[in-house]
């Protein structure tokens, strides 16, 4: 008897230090999937070229003087269900689209595009999801 209460303790343990993880897991909302066309610099870590499920991150971005924490995001590249590199993104209704990023047309909404920027120096993804955008820009290199 002492071994099953011992063993179902255990279990219970265990399940305390899972459940958050899984918690954030589940409640991280999808964005789509992108296609990294070159390896990219993520939050100072090398993300290689590939199919990336883009997810937000439940993770709480620091707050800036002047900015509100609704401005930018954590977004997580996902691959084989693993977390493989996250980065900030900025957060722009459709007004603030057409007054900051005017010299590219938006990406349908439902839909991604990443471009190669001038210069060849920065890789933007750009999600947009039901009329929000969200923009991160990388550094190519890394891997």
């Amino acid at each position: 008897m002492a071994r099953k209460a011992l063993a179902w303790t255990g279990l219970i343990a265990a399940l305390a230090l899972v459940a958050p993880a899984l918690a954030l897991a589940q409640n991280a909302q999808s964005l789509g999937t992108v296609r990294l066309t070159r390896a990219v610099m993520a939050d100072g870590k090398p993300l290689s070229a590939g199919t990336y499920t883009v997810r937000i991150s439940a993770q709480a971005v620091p707050t800036a003087v002047g900015l509100s924490n609704e401005s930018s995001t954590w977004l997580e590249f996902v691959q084989g269900g693993e977390v493989r590199g996250r980065e900030l993104a900025s957060v722009l209704d459709e007004a603030e689209v057409i007054k900051q990023v005017v010299e590219s047309t938006p990406p349908a909404s439902g839909s991604a595009k990443v471009e190669l920027l001038k210069g060849g120096e920065y890789l933007r993804v750009w999600i947009n999801r039901g009329g929000t955008h969200y923009l991160v820009h990388f550094a190519v290199g890394g891997e």
